[in-house]
């Protein structure tokens, strides 16, 4: 009987003893897990946890922690990508300014020096001056455009529109500068009526820009076309021509808030880089969507997507 009680005994105390040492070998990994988490945190880097253990419950945690650690590390990529976009934002919008106020200081200068200037000389100067405060001020309210459509704050009621008239109506609009600079247009638009849920303003000005982006970047091509298709339960309208297109590692970023480049169609607004972002964001509030393909001197076309509505 002795024995068999000291036998248990022996075999609580290994036990206890078990237990204790697997415990102390938890804290230690726990405490491996804190000081490596402080340290990825601190460097942030992209490492992150590994740990060659069985515990399923530990195991559980480290896949949250890295989970953590990667939500983290985009959501620190992301910043830096909008902090890097802000300065070129503002960058760009210091150079907008700056250009037409340079120009209006420097007639103004002369207005006030040169008392021996004609009237003609002067109607001239202050005509200059009327049309670079105008772009400052078409620049500036497109900014705060941009920004109430991001924002949320620039409501657009939706209603049922029937989109080839308004596809016309805007073509024609375009084609005495179309005819003045020589470029054929081919128009590709169904005698049916097809009906989207849109808003004929922003539609205006969607198609606005992008026919006018055309114009100014395409003209190389000779030849502008807009085409209207239903494809299953979408309505299409394309926008292309055959000019200089844009590159491929530009296209993922040509809708980027004030992206722009050299020979972009981005510079729709004298090098703004909003023409392109306000189409955009137009689209997404109509449930659209917008895509790019390009192929310079080959076709350049924007696709605008719109679910179709029965008539």
């Amino acid at each position: 009987m002795i024995i068999l009680f000291s036998g248990g005994v022996v075999l609580l105390l290994l036990v206890v003893l078990w237990q204790y040492l697997r415990l102390r070998e938890h804290g230690r990994q726990l405490e491996y897990i804190h000081s490596k988490l402080e340290s990825i945190m601190d460097r942030g880097s992209h490492e992150r946890l590994l740990l060659f253990n069985s515990d399923p419950a530990l195991q559980k945690l480290l896949a949250g922690l890295n989970s953590l650690l990667d939500v983290n590390h985009k959501g620190a990529v992301e910043t830096a990508r909008l902090e890097q976009s802000m300065r070129h934002m503002l960058a760009n919008i210091s150079h907008d300014l700056k250009t037409p106020l340079t120009v209006v200081l420097g007639y103004i200068e002369t207005l006030l020096q040169d008392d021996s200037m004609s009237a003609e000389e002067q109607e001239r100067m202050l005509r200059t001056i009327h049309a670079k405060a105008e772009e400052v001020i078409t620049l500036m309210n497109r900014f705060f455009d941009l920004a109430k459509l991001e924002s949320g704050d620039k409501d657009i009621p939706l209603t049922k529109v029937e989109i080839g008239e308004l596809c016309r109506r805007n073509i024609l609009s375009f084609y005495e500068l179309l005819s003045a600079k020589g470029s054929e247009v081919q128009i590709d638009i169904p005698d049916e009526p097809l009906y989207i849920m849109g808003n004929v303003e922003a539609l205006d000005r969607v198609l606005g820009n992008l026919l006018s982006n055309a114009i100014s970047y395409g003209d190389a091509g000779g030849v502008l076309g807009l085409r209207l298709y239903s494809q299953a339960d979408k309505v299409c309208i394309e926008i292309w021509d055959k000019g200089k297109g844009i590159a491929e590692d530009h296209q993922d970023k040509i809708f980027e808030r004030l992206y722009t480049l050299e020979d972009s169609r981005n510079r729709t607004y004298q090098g703004s880089g909003l023409g392109l972002t306000i189409t955009k964001r137009l689209t997404e509030q109509m449930h659209g969507t917008i895509k790019l393909t390009s192929k310079p001197y080959i076709r350049t076309a924007f696709t605008l997507s719109f679910r179709r509505m029965d008539f």
